[in-house]
């Protein structure tokens, strides 16, 4: 018999370096998936093109954190397919409530027109998914988050895959053997989401940006 998949499951899972999906929105089963080739995006290798530099001066957007995590859950799974069932929705929703879930958010007014969720275990944030409802939405919040991360200390960002999306933005693969050695080495560390503080406005976010790349 499995174990009952809750919260504690979840975080000891991500540990040990597993992470769950579903096959379906509808799919009341989950599986584990520990990939050979693990994506990553480096958290001084983040990288900003000309014309995402010019959509986040433009700072026609807020950024927010916490403020609505199921929204920004809505909005990853709200696609004609996706791994988030009802059962992967209501795990993070629990990690989330316990402090361990954070999303990065993306608001236009009253909005959400983009965002990114994730777990933080140590010096380790395991981005799961993230969604965008305007051009470079998605990009923004990524952005925003990597200097998030390392303003609170983090040494590992987790992307679990890499896609042509993530590439282009600094992501990079790495063995898993290559990422057992970081994660072990992250979670040795004291990681904290919310040091930063409120994010920051967009031209200072881009000058950490520029001094730590």
């Amino acid at each position: 018999m499995e174990p009952e998949l809750t919260p504690d499951l979840l975080l000891r899972a991500y540990a040990a370096g597993v992470f769950p999906m579903a096959e379906s929105r509808d799919d009341p089963e989950v599986f584990w998936v520990d990939p050979q080739l693990r994506g990553i995006i480096p958290l001084d290798g983040f990288h900003i093109s000309r014309s995402l530099r010019r959509a986040i001066l433009r700072e026609n957007y807020t950024i927010r954190t916490d403020t609505d995590f199921a929204g920004v859950l809505r909005g990853c799974a709200d696609r004609d397919e996706t791994w988030i069932s009802e059962t992967i929705f209501a795990l993070y929703l629990a990690l989330h409530e316990h402090g361990f879930a954070h999303s990065l958010e993306v608001w236009d007014g009253d909005d959400l027109i983009g965002g990114v969720y994730g777990v933080a275990l140590g010096g380790a944030f395991f981005g799961e998914s993230m969604f965008s409802r305007r051009t470079d939405a998605s990009k923004i919040a990524l952005a925003y988050l990597v200097d998030r991360l390392r303003e609170g200390g983090f040494t590992l960002f987790d992307t679990q895959f890499l896609t042509p999306h993530l590439a282009s933005l600094g992501g990079i693969e790495i063995s898993r053997r290559d990422y057992r050695e970081r994660l072990a080495r992250a979670l040795q560390v004291a990681g904290d989401f919310d040091r930063a503080g409120p994010p920051p406005d967009a031209h200072s976010m881009m000058q950490r940006m520029t001094q730590t790349s």
